[in-house]
């Protein structure tokens, strides 16, 4: 009797996956070649977001270093004279003189407002971000300011943590006007100016009730206020418009989204009830000299009557 036949495999196809000269799967397929494809594509998408941000950021910064652009802004006041039509004020806000933005940035600043021949020049604080032993020259071209009806100075929360006191009489050295809770009578209409609110820590902080109190409401007003959170006050005692900055218009991401929650206006014009709000976004930086998508400005504001 003869045993059963062993199980024998069939031969493997000509040119199956064992073969040596198969045309199956070809060279680097199969997970290994999915998985350096799969690294290549991450590599050049993390290289052109890197090149993207450099780009964005040296851009950003170049933009600050070369200086603020001039903007201008038509507002119409109801009690304005006709006499005071087109009266043009540039404003400038958040210098913050420091070790990266100095005498230089300073200079810029001036021969811009200069170049625009403005009637007045109100400076709405944040100049500095240091003592006047520190920075005081870089502030000396403020000197070279030319306007037909002076410069104005207010002071910003950066003077409170640079000396306040000493900025306040330095500016004025300078040949500012600084207007500490005060107001002067320009041709046509008021000029007020109240400290920051971060002077409160210090017994100085603004006081509308001496700069606007007994003040004539039948002639047009314009109050310097570092901030624009004020606004509320300035309409409580009937003021027409508010210059203001301290937002810088956010200056990046994501400093825009946290402007806006502290602050009713980040950058623009608006209208709080019979008073309307200007906000800067300021002549320099803080932290990092980089801004992107709020260009820094000098705001020439043209004052406009109804009456002509």
């Amino acid at each position: 009797m003869t045993s059963p036949a062993a199980s024998v495999a069939p031969p493997a196809p000509a040119g199956g996956n064992g073969g040596t000269g198969g045309t199956g799967r070809t060279a680097g397929a199969g997970p290994s070649g999915d998985l350096s494809r799969r690294l290549f594509v991450s590599r050049v998408v993390g290289a052109g977001a890197a090149v993207a941000a450099l780009t964005t950021v040296g851009y950003g910064t170049y933009g600050v270093l070369r200086g603020p652009q001039v903007k201008r802004v038509r507002v119409p006041l109801a009690k304005l004279p006709r006499g005071a039509h087109g009266f043009r004020i540039a404003v400038v806000s958040d210098v913050h003189l420091g070790p990266i933005l100095g005498r230089a940035h300073t200079r810029r600043i001036v021969d811009t407002i200069n170049s625009v021949q403005p009637d007045l020049v109100a400076v709405v604080g944040d100049l500095v971000d240091g003592s006047v032993a520190d920075l005081g020259p870089a502030a000396e071209p403020l000197a070279q300011l030319r306007a037909r009806h002076g410069a104005f100075f207010v002071t910003g929360n950066h003077e409170y943590f640079s000396g306040a006191g000493q900025w306040v009489e330095h500016v004025r050295e300078l040949g500012l006007r600084p207007l500490e809770n005060d107001r002067v009578e320009i041709a046509g209409f008021d000029l007020a100016g109240v400290n920051d609110v971060a002077g409160e820590s210090e017994g100085q902080g603004p006081d509308f009730v001496r700069a606007l109190g007994d003040r004539d409401r039948t002639r047009a007003s314009v109050l310097l206020a570092h901030q624009p959170v004020v606004i509320h006050d300035a309409v409580e005692h009937g003021v027409d418009l508010q210059l203001s900055g301290h937002t810088h218009g956010g200056q990046l991401w994501p400093g825009n989204h946290i402007a806006a929650l502290a602050n009713p206006t980040v950058a623009g014009l608006e209208r709080y009830g019979d008073t309307q709000l200007y906000v800067s976004r300021g002549a320099g930086a803080w932290g990092p000299p980089v801004r992107v998508g709020a260009q820094s400005d000098i705001t020439v504001v043209e004052l406009a009557s109804r009456q002509a």
